[in-house]
């Protein structure tokens, strides 16, 4: 099911992506031509130049060996330069204990509902989820939080407007701390990731979270709005400078042909993708597969 509507979201970077291949193979090219046509697709599709030179060479490399140099062997031999980009090695795939989840982005990635969904797919998983409503400065961004937990059932901790995003952030420690949680989420403020006071107070969420949790795992998921395309990796490389991001949320894949800038992404940052969203119910996130993604986009 999951693997379906992943498709159907996908369709725009899939649709993009076909027609540009279909191109490519039309006519009859030497192999070094269609290598140079893919490279340039790849960069097209906002895959980043970097990667597609990459992916190119290797594949250039590959197919010097092969006797098959068929339409279809060069698209799979693609598709697994593409899968083995994003298969990020994640030693902590398999955790299992008490961790925290501090989510950081710009204003309108799609944030707060992201959280929201997560939320709900690690309940319906069987985890005690406590939601921390930290984005203090963004106007009703509290109260966004709050209907979301209501919607879905799950508790949230709650501060006031412009009140110190870190004093709710201990409150919400406490809680989590005394009670038998499994998963703590913080929404924290979405203002420009250029600004230098907004970096600061995340690293200060960080520390208050390390001194009242120790122990307790914490991971910085930074939320991309998939349709800024190159846009993305200049945000996810000012927030890994200073808060040690180590997971990538993808939202409104199913609005956008920019998919491609996942690959810069992961390969220039080694950053794993976590989740992906892939509509506006809240039922429609899923948790991220290198190869269903690729499969759904060539």
């Amino acid at each position: 099911m999951i693997f379906g509507k992943l498709k159907d979201s996908l369709k725009k970077t899939k649709d993009a992506m076909d027609l540009k291949i279909n191109n490519i193979f039309a006519n009859k090219k030497e192999i070094n031509e269609i290598i140079d046509s893919i490279e340039e697709m790849l960069i097209l599709s906002d895959v980043g130049a970097s990667a597609s030179v990459k992916i190119c060479d290797e594949l250039r490399e590959d197919l010097k060996k092969e006797m098959d140099k068929s339409e279809e062997n060069i698209k799979k031999l693609l598709k697994d330069k593409l899968i083995s980009i994003l298969n990020v090695e994640n030693v902590e795939e398999n955790y299992t204990g008490k961790r925290v989840i501090l989510v950081v982005g710009v204003n309108g990635v799609g944030k707060t509902t992201s959280i929201a969904k997560i939320a709900n797919l690690e309940k319906e998983n069987g985890k005690r989820v406590l939601l921390v409503a930290a984005d203090t400065f963004r106007a009703g961004a509290i109260e966004q939080l709050d209907v979301w937990a209501k919607r879905i059932n799950v508790p949230v901790v709650m501060g006031k407007e412009m009140q110190d995003p870190s004093s709710v952030v201990f409150e919400g420690a406490k809680t989590f701390s005394t009670s038998d949680f499994d998963l703590m989420i913080c929404d924290t403020a979405g203002r420009l990731h250029n600004k230098k006071n907004l970096m600061d107070e995340l690293e200060k969420m960080k520390r208050t979270i390390d001194k009242n949790l120790p122990g307790v795992k914490i991971d910085v998921y930074i939320v991309l709005d998939s349709t800024t395309g190159q846009n993305a990796l200049f945000q996810v490389k000012s927030f890994f400078e200073r808060t040690s991001v180590n997971g990538i949320i993808l939202t409104k894949l199913d609005s956008t042909a920019k998919g491609g800038v996942v690959f810069s992404i992961v390969s220039e940052l080694n950053i794993p993708i976590k989740y992906i969203g892939l509509g506006e119910k809240v039922e429609d996130i899923a948790v991220f597969d290198s190869k269903d993604f690729i499969d759904s986009i060539i």
